[in-house]
């Protein structure tokens, strides 16, 4: 036997062990909160003395070891805090924040083994999971102030920042989610204060607090190899004491956003719903090519600019475009731009094209809309045709499409306001009351009047749906004159019909494909991409993850605008009117309907005035976690993080601005929650 196997023995049999012997910095001997506590005292960080009971003591056998330990440290008559140091504490990948007991101002040896077993007992708090305990008994603080101090910003991943919270007396209220605390960032190497928090239980930490603690989060990261999430206390004596540090866990990504400003905008009423993967490609593909080639048709826009801008793009399959690019949103210019003379020359070319095509405008937009409804006016009904002539068509359609998105740009780029007759909408909405009146069913309202089709939203369905709050009529007929609406309307009325009829024809391909066998549903074709429901037609297989495309929820309603960082990540752009912010506790964003801690369940909101710890069995599945009081460093924020919820703490009033059966989104990232009719938030 080696001698290395026999002191790998003795120490696994040695029941206490003082924190600064340099054996508690075996985890599996101490458990990791005390290894790492004893590893930051052996180099020479502010740890408080204390002793260790090894994960292989036990309190019955090994009761006067214990108790001789106890002595040495409680012989003045001093209270202890008993903690626990779990082996599976404090990892990288996950902290088990809060999960195990802490028992605090333990007064008396029989009340020292009460808590002893008290913590030991929590380790039977994770089912499944092996996880040896040993318990950390040290001198209880009584602090002046206390919270924790990050190597990172947890919510944003940025490095070039520490981040403070402090709260008064001890850091206990942070952590446990029962105080606001005052949270500061530190820029490295010096200082920069950003103040977004102190409400209840705030205190803002003195300048020389900072600077001790930016010196000991720099150490901490050096001794442990990683930035360091880390509890910190004040002594009344002015003493800076470390009173726990782990791995920052669930780090969030940089907030830095790029590219142009995006947001539904002029195409949000178009598709005011998520859509599918094949309506993407069937309705939305052939929107951003058109709107393509009126941009360059008219030249005011640089091909660089057209190449470089998404035009129109989904994100959890809610539409956005590039609001800079049509003109909604102001651009950012650098100084040189002024004196750019391409940009002056660009301007005269495209004064001379927009010159030509606003004279030729409406010749050729009567022309297309002659073309676009005998074109509808040959095709067959849908039933007689094959499975090959239904993909043609479906082609053929696309190409049209981008004609008639591509002048209905142009139209609205070039012709003057249309004063005179009423629009599409006000049309159909008559026609809808009119034939309502007589009873008639939707699919016999838009067989009548296809006008109608301008109320709702393509959507490959069995039929188009109609609203149910109709106007009455103002005596215009049924049978709509389509002369009677400008060129740029009659173009969207014609887009909105091939957008229809593209629809029909995937939606008989998903019954074809349903009745055969090769679909579940015929509802399931909408989650598949045009070419391979040409694959499926054809015999091929169908993709294995189609259930899982089916089965996913659509990400949450996207602001009225925003930018995307390079991870594809929301940051919404400033708009004024969207209320008070909260301090963001990361996990991205969500939506859903708010719920009460009762009855909160999986995909609801859970909005709280305090994060209590006892919340966490109802983090799983939450769609968001917004509480009135609270810190991003708290454990449960820290949990709600490696869960993935969306956390937003210290919004004031929250459970009266965001009653039980709204809806709401909360954005982890910046702090937002709004309700979603809100200004700013789309539907």
């Amino acid at each position: 036997m080696r001698a290395g196997d026999v002191v790998e023995r003795t120490v696994s049999r040695v029941a206490v062990i003082d924190l600064g012997d340099a054996r508690a910095i075996d985890p599996a001997t101490a458990g990791a909160k005390a290894a790492a506590l004893a590893r930051a005292g052996v180099a020479g960080l502010p740890v408080l003395p204390g002793f260790v009971i090894t994960t292989s003591a036990d309190i019955d056998v090994d009761r006067d070891a214990i108790e001789e330990a106890w002595i040495r440290l409680s012989s003045d008559g001093r209270p202890l805090i008993v903690r626990s140091s779990s082996t599976v504490e404090d990892a990288d990948a996950s902290s088990m924040a809060g999960r195990f007991r802490t028992v605090v101002g333990v007064h008396g040896w029989e009340a020292f083994i009460d808590a002893v077993r008290e913590v030991l007992g929590s380790a039977s708090s994770l089912p499944g999971i092996e996880a040896p305990m040993a318990v950390l008994a040290q001198e209880m603080l009584d602090p002046v102030r206390g919270g924790v101090v990050f190597g990172v910003d947890p919510v944003t991943g940025d490095r070039r920042h520490f981040v403070v919270e402090s709260v008064h007396g001890s850091p206990k209220a942070l952590v446990d989610g029962v105080a606001t605390a005052c949270h500061i960032a530190i820029r490295r190497p010096g200082l920069w204060a950003r103040r977004a928090g102190g409400g209840r239980g705030g205190a803002r930490p003195t300048r020389v607090d900072l600077f001790r603690l930016a010196a000991l989060a720099r150490r901490a990261e050096r001794v442990f190899g990683a930035p360091q999430d880390i509890e910190w206390a004040v002594d009344r004596t002015h003493h800076l004491w470390l009173l726990q540090s782990r791995p920052v866990t669930a780090v969030g990504e940089a907030t830095a956003a790029t590219g142009p400003v995006l947001g539904p905008g002029p195409i949000g009423e178009t598709f005011p719903q998520p859509l599918a993967p094949l309506e993407e490609e069937l309705f939305l593909d052939p929107l951003r090519e058109g709107i393509v080639g009126a941009l360059r048709a008219v030249g005011a826009v640089s091909s660089a600019r057209i190449e470089a801008s998404p035009i129109a793009i989904t994100i959890g399959g809610r539409v956005a475009a590039d609001l800079e690019l049509l003109g909604f949103a102001p651009r950012r210019h650098a100084v040189w731009r002024a004196v750019d003379p391409r940009r002056g020359a660009r301007r005269l070319a495209a004064a001379w094209h927009t010159g030509r095509l606003r004279l030729a405008m409406p010749e050729e937009a009567a022309a297309l809309l002659e073309r676009t409804d005998d074109w509808l006016a040959r095709i067959p009904a849908l039933g007689t045709l094959g499975d090959d002539a239904l993909l043609a068509l479906l082609d053929d359609a696309a190409e049209r499409l981008r004609g008639l998105h591509g002048h209905q740009v142009l139209a609205g780029m070039l012709l003057p306001a249309e004063e005179h007759g009423p629009g599409a909408a006000a049309l159909a909405i008559d026609a809808v009351s009119a034939c309502r009146a007589r009873g008639q069913r939707d699919e016999e309202v838009v067989a009548e009047a296809p006008v109608t089709l301008a109320l709702a939203p393509p959507r490959i369905a069995p039929v188009a749906g109609l609203p149910d709050v109709v106007a009455e009529g103002h005596g215009r007929s049924v049978t709509v004159p389509l002369s009677a609406i400008g060129a740029r309307e009659a173009l969207r009325v014609r887009a909105r019909w091939v957008d229809e009829l593209v629809a029909r024809v995937a939606w008989s391909l998903g019954c074809r494909l349903a009745r055969s066998g090769r679909l579940r549903d015929a509802g399931d074709v909408r989650f598949l991409r045009r070419e391979e429901v040409a694959q499926v037609v054809h015999g091929g297989p169908v993709p294995d993850d189609l259930a899982a495309r089916a089965a996913a929820r659509p990400g949450p309603p996207l602001p009225v605008s925003f930018r995307l960082t390079p991870a594809d990540t929301v940051v919404p752009e400033p708009v004024r009117g969207c209320g008070d912010r909260g301090v963001p506790a990361g996990g991205g964003r969500g939506s859903g309907e708010v719920r009460s801690a009762a009855c909160a369940g999986p995909g609801d909101v859970l909005v709280v005035d305090v994060l209590a710890p006892a919340l966490a069995t109802k983090l799983p599945g939450l769609a968001g976690l917004v509480s009135e009081t609270g810190s991003a460093l708290s454990h449960l924020s820290i949990l709600a993080r490696e869960m993935g919820v969306p956390t937003v703490v210290a919004v004031a009033g929250a459970r009266r601005r965001f009653p039980e059966g709204s809806s709401v989104v909360v954005d982890g990232l910046t702090g937002a929650v709004a309700l979603v009719e809100d200004e700013g938030v789309g539907p």
